[in-house]
């Protein structure tokens, strides 16, 4: 009998394809925001006045946290602290458990996309998706960012749903436990 060990090769496929995907996806779709979205910070509505393409440069973090000059090494220290703990969780996953492996390979994929960015453009990661109405935008974000996103939400619900159904089995033995016997004396 053979079993498949802790991250094994269908987790393997899982992770490795999101995370590959979600690269390439962004390193192209940067290049070509680069390429084709200029100037910088004018729109090019894609539909409507809701979703726009708009060329910018965030030196910084997520939402344009900024530490300064350093930034660039700062928050590039993270990110590379982030591949490490999304790999080893990957790697700890339970063979099977795609949905996991998933939303690890997208988070990571994504942490990588901008990495590469950070180092590769010198004005900083690039964003180009912009969506809102009228004045009321959201921030402008990238394919990577969208990743890192999803990939963050789909972990916590599958880490939600782990630890509701680990609550119902411990209730269950807890209530058997509690259960007057009803064998014979």
């Amino acid at each position: 009998m053979t079993t498949t060990p802790v991250g094994g090769t269908n987790n393997s496929r899982v992770f490795w394809t999101a995370a590959f995907s979600v690269v390439v996806l962004d390193v192209i779709t940067k290049i070509l925001a680069v390429r084709y979205l200029v100037p910088p910070r004018v729109p090019h509505r894609i539909i409507g006045n809701v979703v726009r393409f708009t060329l910018a440069y965030n030196p910084g973090a997520a939402f344009s946290m900024s530490v300064g000059d350093k930034s660039r090494f700062v928050f590039g220290g993270f990110a590379l602290v982030a591949l490490v703990v999304l790999w080893w969780l990957y790697r700890t996953s339970k063979s099977g458990d795609w949905v996991r492996v998933l939303a690890l390979g997208l988070a990571w994929g994504g942490a990588a996309g901008n990495l590469i960015d950070r180092f590769r453009s010198p004005n900083g990661v690039v964003d180009f998706i912009d969506i809102g109405v009228g004045d009321v935008r959201f921030w402008t974000f990238n394919v990577a960012d969208s990743a890192v996103t999803i990939g963050a939400i789909t972990l916590a619900f599958v880490l939600w749903r782990e630890d509701r159904d680990k609550l119902a089995i411990a209730a269950g033995k807890a209530a058997m436990r509690d259960q007057p016997s009803t064998g014979a004396r």
